[in-house]
C-alpha cells in the first residue's frame, strides 16, 4: 500500500518543519491536497498516517484532506472541462486528444498546525509548506 510511503513522506517533511521552527512540542493538524487523479485513497491515506505518527512529535495529529478535482484544457479549442473518474481525456467540444490535465495530480501540504513552548494551544496560524 503506497499510501504508508506517503504518509512517512509527510510525517517526514512536517517534522523537519518542526525542527527548523524550534520549540515544538505538538503538531495538531495537517491539512493536505489530494487530486483526485493522484492515485491515493484518503481513507487509507488516514490510517496509514494515524499509525505512522506513533511515538513522534505528530501523534495524535489529525489528517484533513481536501480532494482537487481534476480539470483538463484542450490546446486546440481551450476548452476546459472538469474530468472526472475515470478521467475523460479527450476534449469533450471537439474531441480533439491534445489535452493538458490542469489540475487533479496535486499532493501537497497546505497547512501544518503546532503548539511550540512559548504559546498554548491553538499555536500558530497554518504554516505552508513547499515541495
Amino acid at each position: 500500500m503506497h499510501e504508508m510511503s506517503i504518509a512517512l513522506a509527510v510525517i517526514g517533511q512536517v517534522e523537519e518543519a518542526a525542527e527548523r521552527a524550534g520549540d515544538v512540542t505538538a503538531v495538531r493538524s495537517v491539512r493536505l491536497l489530494v487530486g483526485e487523479l493522484a492515485g491515493v485513497v484518503p481513507d487509507a491515506l488516514a490510517f496509514c498516517f494515524e499509525l505512522a505518527c506513533a511515538g513522534t512529535v505528530l501523534e495524535g495529529a489529525e489528517l484533513v484532506t481536501e480532494t482537487v478535482p481534476g480539470r483538463a484544457r484542450c490546446a486546440p479549442c481551450a476548452h476546459e472541462w472538469a474530468v472526472g473518474i475515470p478521467p475523460l481525456l479527450s476534449c469533450p467540444r471537439c474531441g480533439g486528444a491534445g489535452t493538458d490535465l490542469q489540475a487533479g495530480r496535486e499532493l501537497q501540504i497546505a497547512a501544518v498546525h503546532w503548539e511550540d513552548g512559548r504559546t498554548p494551544a491553538p499555536a500558530r496560524e497554518p504554516i505552508p509548506e513547499e515541495r
